[in-house]
């Protein structure tokens, strides 16, 4: 028991290490590179048994590295969801390349999104957007508002004017889903506008609220997340180096009362000595 618990220090110390972090990095790097040329008919014509080697020789090497987390982390390993989240991915990679799953082959090249889990600033990217997912999804619900007000009122004002454009509900949406972008919206409006000469204003106002408003509410939602994430980065390591503080100034205080105790010790020996 005793050495299966040494034994899984050791391995939980091998995984959690800068070094090993940084060698399934790099592997990770170099396998996106092989997925990417294996889309080359040419390289694939030439050296298409060296590319699947190293594809193979790599997905074991992150076979082996779930199987070392598992056995170092045990029932922990699943309450992580960064983990999972590497289990899922290597999973799909393992899926037969024949039979009615042979589709989800394709799916292989997920296995470079573990840099999202391997990379520490990475992580902190993802946990500060899932973080403004409620905060997005109000904003979305308004712009979808905003955008289905503006088709309707489109599709009336414009629909005869310009009937590939505004001609349904649907091909409105659309249109002014690619003005938002700010993608030909001038062409559009010029194109509109040679018949109703006022209709700059509707595409004013619905730029203005739509791509200089609703929009950066986006960013300014993402941006507080990630401030946010920042500072509660800062607090656990303030938090940290606190309570290392504490542990050093008590092993001083102890080490003291422990020297006073020999002092008083030896004084009593000296004052009963002849």
């Amino acid at each position: 028991m005793t050495e299966a618990i040494g034994l899984r220090g050791r391995v939980l110390a091998l995984v959690e290490s800068s070094p090993f972090q940084r060698v399934i990095i790099v592997l990770i790097v170099l396998n996106a590179i092989v997925l990417g040329l294996e889309t080359s008919p040419t390289l694939m014509a030439s050296h298409g048994s060296t590319l699947h080697a190293l594809d193979h020789a790599m997905l074991a090497v992150f076979v082996v590295e779930l199987l070392l987390r598992l056995f170092a982390h045990r029932a922990a390993f699943f309450r992580d969801p960064w983990s999972v989240f590497d289990l899922v991915i290597v999973a799909i990679a393992l899926v037969p390349a024949s039979g009615p799953l042979a589709v989800l082959r394709a799916l292989r090249v997920l296995r470079v999104l573990r840099l999202v889990s391997a990379v520490k600033s990475m992580r902190g990217v993802v946990g500060a957007l899932l973080g403004a997912l409620p905060g997005m999804g109000s904003i979305a619900a308004l712009l979808a508002l905003v955008l289905y007000v503006a088709a309707v009122m489109a599709t009336k004002l414009f629909g005869a004017i310009s009937p590939d454009y505004f001609g349904s509900l649907g091909g409105s949406l659309f249109t002014l889903f690619q003005i938002m972008t700010m993608e030909g919206w001038a062409d559009i409006a010029r194109d509109i506008m040679a018949q109703a000469p006022f209709a700059w204003i509707f595409f004013l106002v619905f730029i203005l609220v739509s791509t200089f408003t609703v929009l950066n509410l986006f960013i300014a939602v993402v941006v507080n997340a990630m401030q946010e994430q920042v500072a509660d980065e800062l607090r656990e390591e303030e938090g940290a180096h606190a309570a290392a503080a504490q542990a050093e100034r008590q092993v001083l205080l102890d080490e003291l009362r422990a020297l006073r105790r020999e002092v008083g010790e030896l004084r009593e020996r000296l004052g009963r000595a002849p």
